[in-house]
C-alpha cells in the first residue's frame, strides 16, 4: 500500500504535464485546420518525387 504514496503523485504530475502540453498545442494553433491537412497529404499538386 505504501507504493500508492509514490504512484498517485507521479501519475498526477504526468497528467498535469500532458494537460499543459495540450493547452500549449491549442495556444500555438496546432489544431487550426485538421480537415485541410488531411486533404493536403493526399494531394498530388506538390508531388516532388523524381519521375521515372
Amino acid at each position: 500500500m505504501s507504493i500508492l504514496g509514490f504512484l498517485i503523485p507521479i501519475s498526477l504530475f504526468l497528467g498535469g504535464v500532458g494537460l499543459l502540453a495540450f493547452f500549449w498545442a491549442l495556444k500555438s494553433r496546432q489544431f487550426e485546420d485538421p480537415k485541410g491537412d488531411a486533404e493536403r497529404i493526399l494531394s498530388t499538386a506538390w508531388d516532388d518525387h523524381p519521375k521515372g
